[in-house]
């Protein structure tokens, strides 16, 4: 079993910057992602990146704002968050799959974080 630990949360104003870590236990994995749930919504999938060519997607909603990266060697990824909005404010968690995935499909990734706390005040 993967063990995902994520950091990096906090508190900022719209406009902010904030980085999100994850750190992981085990290399045998085929793409990460992060995925984050809204007060009262469904998790949904904001950036995955594939560990054999670094091929990373990000959703539409966070395109051009956010940064998905990751350090093999230190077993990290990260999500760069720079001029963030109300509407990011959501528990961010990390994921990890094993093998493909079919796009944001959350029920494709076996192991996640318990996930950190990210809020965005206007």
């Amino acid at each position: 079993q993967v063990e995902l630990v994520e950091s990096g949360g906090g508190s900022v104003q719209a406009g902010g910057s904030l980085r999100l870590s994850c750190k992981y236990s085990d290399l045998h994995y085929y793409v990460m992602a992060w995925f984050r749930q809204a007060p009262g919504k469904g998790s949904k999938g904001v950036a995955r990146i594939y560990d054999l060519d670094g091929r990373n997607y990000l959703d539409d909603s966070v395109e051009g704002r956010f940064t998905i990266t990751q350090d093999k060697a230190e077993r990290m990824m990260y999500l760069q968050m720079n001029n963030l909005k109300p509407e990011d404010t959501a528990m961010y968690f990390c994921a990890a799959a094993r093998n493909a995935v079919r796009g944001w499909r959350a029920d494709d990734f076996e192991d996640w974080g318990q996930g950190t706390l990210v809020i965005v005040s206007s």
